[in-house]
């Protein structure tokens, strides 16, 4: 297992990897090519896959604001989880976080993801009480879909 920096080259994998991923979320902006080579341009060293023999099994997209990380579309494909990739790809992805100056990493779980969150539980992240989300949506043709 090679855990590496993603790049726009691993797009229609890592697609392909979301649209398996169920309860999954993907935006129709966001999430398209073009979307995600932005993304990259922004955080150059910072998203990670999880590669097997040329097939990616995992992946993290991950970005800061120059304050705070945040961590988007974790996953691991159902036929590779309990084996450490995600726990590879988080460490991974903080590591090139602290290398840029990054103190802090968030992430957003569906509450209704059991997996994701006790993932996260599992390997020591707090579960924030103390704070609402807010969204504000400034495209409306960004649409989600949710991968049943």
């Amino acid at each position: 297992m090679k855990i590496r920096i993603m790049t726009i080259e691993d797009y229609d994998q890592v697609y392909h990897l979301w649209k398996t991923i169920h309860g999954f979320g993907i935006r129709s902006i966001d999430d398209s090519r073009e979307g995600v080579e932005r993304f990259l341009k922004r955080n150059p060293t910072t998203s990670v896959v999880a590669e097997e023999d040329g097939k990616i099994v995992g992946c993290i997209l991950c970005g800061h604001d120059g304050r705070r990380g945040c961590f988007y579309h974790v996953c691991v494909e159902e036929a590779y989880r309990k084996h450490g990739i995600g726990r590879q790809m988080v460490a991974a992805s903080m590591r090139a976080l602290q290398a840029e100056g990054i103190n802090k990493v968030s992430l957003i779980a569906f509450t209704q993801n059991d997996i994701g969150n006790a993932f996260w539980n599992r390997i020591g992240w707090t579960k924030r009480e103390d704070l609402n989300y807010y969204d504000f949506t400034l495209n409306e043709e960004n649409i989600t879909v949710f991968i049943e």
